[in-house]
């Protein structure tokens, strides 16, 4: 579902919905506790529930920031690899150029085929090994096979060529199981978020506050800032889908370089 969410609304549309339902719930709340419980907009019972919101408040802090450090970091992750994937690639394309003109053209041909194939594997979004991709790779490395090298460069490129054809076939390998993988939080961990969150939105609703002009803006402020953090948790929970996960840019680079006229 969260996946879902992310992948199909735009990331502001999805701030914008998540706002107008957690700030419009709790303003509603907050009118019909002010209406049927008149006794909690006195402030006798501040003092415990200054406390309370302090401690609730301050796990709150600690909890959604460890659990966003921890999904960025995912994301970091993804990117690092994704770079090292296409950095790879590029320096495979340019190397082609060391062989022969037939050999060149073979391996471009080939890793040109395969990078496509890796884009297309990629904005499928299921998560899965493309046959596409896994034919274009077995050819890629054939082609690598099918080199003569008869000067000593050659062959050191060709021995450096076949260790980067091994780091971009391991890096889409990572790539798969990390999409499959970090598929958000547990659902444990997302009745903690709910919980918490909730908890932080009671308090501000019970706090006593004699003047509603003051009270309402209060409890809209805290209301926005948990939408806004959920808001954020959604994003971050998924490094593949979304406005701000990891993006294919860097094998786009390699279609580029293997695309673009020679200078």
């Amino acid at each position: 579902m969260a996946a879902w969410l992310v992948e199909h609304i735009p990331a502001g549309l999805l701030l914008l919905i998540l706002i107008a339902v957690i700030a419009g719930g709790a303003i509603l709340l907050l009118t019909v506790i002010r209406h049927r419980y008149p006794a909690l907009n006195q402030d006798e019972h501040n003092d415990v529930t200054r406390f309370t919101y302090g401690v609730i408040g301050f796990v709150y802090a600690f909890f959604i920031g460890f659990v966003v450090s921890s999904m960025w970091g995912q994301i970091n992750t993804a990117d690092g690899n994704a770079r090292a994937e296409g950095a790879a690639a590029v320096q495979m394309a340019t190397d082609a150029t060391v062989f022969a003109p037939a050999d060149g053209d073979r391996i471009r041909t080939a890793l040109l085929t395969y990078e496509n194939a890796a884009i297309a594997e990629w904005s499928a979004g299921d998560n899965r090994r493309s046959a596409a991709a896994d034919h274009a790779l077995v050819e890629l490395r054939t082609a690598y096979a099918q080199v003569q090298a008869t000067t000593d460069a050659q062959k050191t490129v060709l021995s450096t060529s076949f260790g980067n054809l091994d780091k971009i076939a391991q890096a889409r390998t990572v790539r798969i199981l990390q999409a499959r993988n970090d598929d958000g939080p547990p659902w444990p961990l997302w009745a903690v978020i709910f919980i918490t969150s909730a908890m932080v939105l009671g308090a501000a609703v019970v706090y006593g506050v004699e003047r509603p002009v003051m009270h309402y803006p209060m409890v809209l402020i805290v209301a926005v800032l948990v939408a806004t953090n959920l808001f954020l948790v959604l994003e971050l929970a998924h490094p593949f889908v979304g406005d701000i996960a990891t993006s294919p840019d860097p094998l786009h680079e390699v279609v580029q370089v293997l695309t673009e006229p020679p200078s």
